[in-house]
């Protein structure tokens, strides 16, 4: 990893600044000089914030000085445009306040993965704003990794079969495994489901309590914004691969691949490779950058542009999160 100083075309008031780089990732460091009023400073520099987020950049301000929860969906949505509630879920977390949640409750000994959020779904987020309430003992860093950066590390045989197929996205939510459809939807109401699910291009077919799903979404995205395409799925996290073998078996012994949690295919149904999970995973490996949380931080990502993931942990973390769509804004 490297480390230089901050392009001239991004200019922060009142903050020091450095990018730090690896393999094509890069993640802006601002320490802000905001004297304790810190909503003034992010007033003045949201401009610059949101520059810094497009040139493929994750930001980080060190000491962000926010305090109270709820500050962070306000804090967003100036920033990053209407906050949004976490629905079509595919991972536990809790509404904290607001639109407000805690980031994935997995524990503290795995790891999760890079990946865009909900880029399953119709309905992902622009920008993710994630606030270290606490940091943990050790471990516990929020990586990141530049999309762009992956399509371009990425076989170009791969990403055409992926272009031209799509990704094939199973579910199966039961309560006891996964997720059960009514955390998933955030609902008690199947007619609610099946209306949701038909508005957004999800098969469904239920078997008494038990729904299982089908929907068919891209592999890459071009960015409204900048123009830049970048690699933008999730089939190497929802994949059975992905699962230690021992959890694997375990899981397809009891729920058979048509009834797994969750599992990807290439959009015609056509198996994804081990092998070809392994390069994937391998490229973003290389281009995952990953900083030390401290209590107070706020890193700031487009979703489009920019991978997220967790690393393991030891003590009490916190870190909370709001998801933001753009408007009206550039």
């Amino acid at each position: 990893m490297t480390t230089s100083q901050l392009d001239l075309t991004v200019a922060f008031t009142d903050a020091d600044t450095e990018i730090l780089e690896r393999a094509g990732t890069r993640l802006v460091s601002v320490r802000p000089h905001h004297g304790g009023d810190h909503r003034a400073w992010f007033t003045a520099n949201t401009g610059a914030l949101r520059s810094a987020m497009y040139q493929h950049a994750a930001v980080m301000v060190r000491g962000s000085g926010l305090r109270e929860q709820a500050e962070l969906a306000e804090l967003a949505e100036e920033i990053g445009g209407k906050t949004l509630d976490y629905n079509e879920r595919s991972t536990p977390r809790s509404k904290v306040v607001g639109k407000v949640y805690t980031s994935t409750e997995y524990p503290a000994d795995q790891s999760i993965p890079q990946h865009n959020e909900s880029a399953y779904s119709e309905n992902w987020p622009h920008n993710l704003f994630f606030f270290c309430a606490q940091a943990s003992l050790t471990g516990g860093e929020t990586p990141v990794a530049d999309s762009a950066a992956v399509l371009a590390g990425l076989p170009a045989d791969l990403v055409s079969r992926f272009e031209d197929k799509g990704v094939l996205y199973t579910r199966t939510y039961r309560t006891g495994m996964g997720l059960s459809w009514q955390e998933g939807f955030q609902t008690e109401d199947k007619a609610y489901v099946d209306g949701y699910c038909a508005d957004h291009g999800i098969e469904t077919a239920w078997d008494g309590d038990v729904l299982r799903t089908r929907q068919k979404r891209p592999a890459t995205i071009v960015h409204p914004v900048t123009g830049q395409k970048t690699w933008y799925n999730q089939a190497h996290l929802f994949n059975v691969l992905a699962l230690p073998e021992a959890v694997r078996e375990g899981l397809l012994e009891i729920c058979g691949e048509d009834g797994l949690p969750r599992n990807a295919y290439y959009g015609d149904g056509t198996p994804i490779t081990e092998d070809e999970m392994s390069t994937i995973q391998g490229v973003y490996a290389e281009r995952t950058l990953a900083e030390p949380w401290a209590t107070g931080d706020l890193l700031m990502i487009d979703n489009l542009l920019t991978s997220h993931g967790r690393r393991p942990f030891t003590g009490d973390r916190k870190v909370l999160v709001s998801m933001t769509q753009r408007t009206d804004r550039p």
